[in-house]
Parts: structure tokens; C-alpha cells; sequence
């Protein structure tokens, strides 16, 4: 398995940053929370259905459960329903975050960020009219043959200590089942529940979401990052919501930028430069330059800010996206990261929105 080594534009210089996200302009977004199908929320069921593609593919998003959002039960299953759900919104440009199979707040946002977009009534609820745009016929889960281009990125254990990342040349992904869940949205353990026999080697058939293509040709003029929601908002030039995505923005310690500021420069498989000046790492006392690579402190792709030290950034953790604090970026799933960078350049706007 290879090693990669990218050129870089430049270094990423890290004050706090590791999170950023936004929300649309003339949107009374979300209720309290996402309601669906007149109850308080969506939920697991109690009886699980088997995980199979062919379960996931028939699955009815309008029988998912609607009972109030609660703490899953331990050894809980991913749902064909809700797995089908996320596919469908990533699809469309609203974003749930990683696929994993379980109902959550990114899940109900993503939700009412569909309805944003569709110019449907923004009440968070799956329902007749969200279901006539929304599901359509498509399978959302199909089989793919792993290939040589798949394992190119693989590095092996990705060690947690920054010292040892700087070390590396390249910061790859830990193994062949991590690179395909990031390569189709999916969480690592989703991939390896839907194949439990799977050795994830190159010419295996395997099962994986269908995310679809990212948003191409398509020219984002604002961004909006909304603290009180933790989303990004990416507008184009008529006003249009174009997607949404979650996101993790800073932290009450180390909080995100206020007002507006704009994009100087955006970087693929950014370098990362940690500085002790600004938080400390383990025991990491001395300023460290960490390769890139989609498991680099910043993932894999930086939209560098006006802000000196801000970023909107990828991230090697994408299953606690808008779940865990940052050190005052913006911070979304690495695919989701690339989407935007391949939309915005130069002087576009970012507006961050503070808590209401």
C-alpha cells in the first residue's frame, strides 16, 4: 500500500481553528427541533429490520418511526429506513453528515434544510409533499469492486500524537475499509455491517451507499456558518440555497469569529502547522508541521479565511461532526469540505451568525 505525497500550495496555520458551518439567509429554519409526521421527532423502531441492500434499497422512509429522539439503546442496528433517508437528502444537497443508520439532529436538520431548498414550509416533518419530492425509485445502496485506486491513499494506524503524525509523509487513511465509507459518506462501521465477511481487498464486490456526485457548476456567492444551528449555508449568486451541511463551529473556550469575513484562498491536501502558542497537544511543546492527508488535524481540504488562523476545514473524525467542540474553525465532513471548496474562490463571503 503506498504511500502519497501531495504538493501543497502552502501551510496551514492553525491559531484554534478546527470547525466551521452556517445557515441560510430568510429561512426561519428548523423548530425547536425537526418534527416528523406530527410527532416531536424521528426515532429507531423497536423492531429491527434485517440490514441487506435489498431491505435498504425497499425500504419506506414515511413508515420510519416517529417518536421523540431518545439515547439509543446499546447494540442498536442501523435502520434500512433511516439509511435510505440519509442517502436520499446527501443526494439532493442537504447534507446529513456521515451515514451511519441512525436518526439524530443532523438527520431532522438535514431535513428541514431540504424543505429550505425545495421552497416547501420549512416544519421539519416527513410527510406526503417531502415524500413526493424526495423518494424517488432509485437504489440507494449497490455493489462496488474494490480497485487498486482504493488502497492508494491507505497508510496504515494513525497515530494520535502529533509528533508521530509530523513524522509521516503522508497521512492516510488506516485501512481499506476506512478510505470506502469516506469515499461513499459512509460511516467505517456501516460499511462493515453491511459486509461482515468482507476482507476489503482489491477486486472484492462489496456494498456501499450511493451518494451520487458532488454538486458541480454550480457558483456559491455567500456562506453562512450559524452557530446556534451548527450548519453551513452555501448561497449562490441569486440568493438560492444551494446546500447545507453540518458542521462543528468552536467552542465556548474557543469561539468561532464574529460578522463577516472572506475566503483568501482554498487549499486541497493542506499541510497542517500546530503552534503550542495556541492550544497544546499532549506534550507536544514545539511548533510541528503535519503532512497532509485526509486523516491531517484539518482533513483534506482548507478554505482559508480573512480571518488570520480561520479556516472552513475537513476533519479525520467524521462521525462526530456537530457532536464534539473545535478550536474555533469551521469543521465538516472531509467530502463535504471538497464540495464547498470545489463552489466558492476568492472573496466570497462568509457571514458567521451568532447564537440567538
Amino acid at each position: 500500500m503506498a504511500h502519497i505525497v501531495h504538493e501543497v500550495a502552502g501551510h496551514v496555520g492553525s491559531r484554534r481553528c478546527v470547525a466551521w458551518w452556517a445557515r441560510p439567509r430568510k429561512v426561519a429554519f428548523y423548530l425547536a427541533a425537526a418534527i416528523f409526521s406530527g410527532s416531536a421527532a424521528m426515532a429507531q423502531s423497536t423492531a429491527e429490520p434485517p440490514l441487506t441492500m435489498e431491505a435498504i434499497n425497499s425500504a419506506s422512509i414515511d413508515t420510519v418511526a416517529t417518536m421523540p429522539l431518545a439515547e439509543l439503546p446499546d447494540g442498536a442496528m442501523p435502520d434500512p429506513a433511516i439509511i435510505r433517508l440519509q442517502v436520499l437528502l446527501d443526494r439532493s444537497g442537504a447534507s446529513p453528515g456521515v451515514i451511519d443508520g441512525y436518526d439524530g439532529e443532523n438527520v431532522r436538520k438535514a431535513i428541514s434544510a431540504f424543505e429550505a431548498m425545495s421552497d416547501m414550509p420549512v416544519d421539519g416533518r416527513v410527510d406526503e409533499a417531502l415524500l413526493a419530492s424526495l423518494a424517488r425509485g432509485e437504489d440507494v445502496v449497490v455493489r462496488y469492486t474494490i480497485d487498486e485506486a482504493d488502497t492508494e491513499q491507505v497508510t496504515g494506524p494513525v497515530p494520535d500524537d502529533y509528533a508521530e503524525l509530523a513524522r509521516m509523509e503522508f497521512v492516510g487513511y488506516a485501512s481499506v475499509a476506512e478510505a470506502i465509507a469516506e469515499k461513499f459518506h459512509m460511516d467505517q462501521k456501516l460499511v462493515e455491517s453491511l459486509n461482515p465477511d468482507a476482507g476489503f481487498v482489491v477486486g472484492e464486490a462489496i456494498i456501499v451507499a450511493d451518494p451520487g456526485p458532488r454538486l458541480e457548476g454550480r457558483v456559491v456567492e455567500l456562506i453562512e456558518a450559524d452557530k446556534g444551528r451548527r450548519q453551513v449555508f452555501a448561497y449562490g449568486g441569486d440568493g438560492r440555497l444551494i446546500a447545507v451541511y453540518p458542521a462543528t463551529i468552536g467552542s465556548e473556550t474557543n469561539p468561532s469569529p464574529s460578522g463577516s469575513h472572506t475566503v483568501n484562498v482554498v487549499v486541497s491536501d493542506p499541510n497542517y502547522t500546530y503552534d503550542p502558542a495556541n492550544f497544546v497537544q499532549g506534550g507536544n511543546a514545539e511548533t510541528l508541521i503535519i503532512p497532509p492527508g485526509p486523516n491531517n488535524p484539518v482533513g483534506s481540504t482548507w478554505i482559508d479565511l480573512s480571518e488570520p488562523g480561520y479556516g472552513i476545514h475537513g476533519t479525520p473524525e467524521p462521525r462526530f461532526i456537530d457532536k464534539t467542540a473545535s478550536h474555533g474553525c469551521v469543521r465538516l465532513t472531509n467530502w463535504d469540505a471538497a464540495e464547498l471548496a470545489g463552489m466558492v474562490s476568492e472573496g466570497v463571503t462568509v457571514t458567521f451568525l451568532d447564537e440567538e
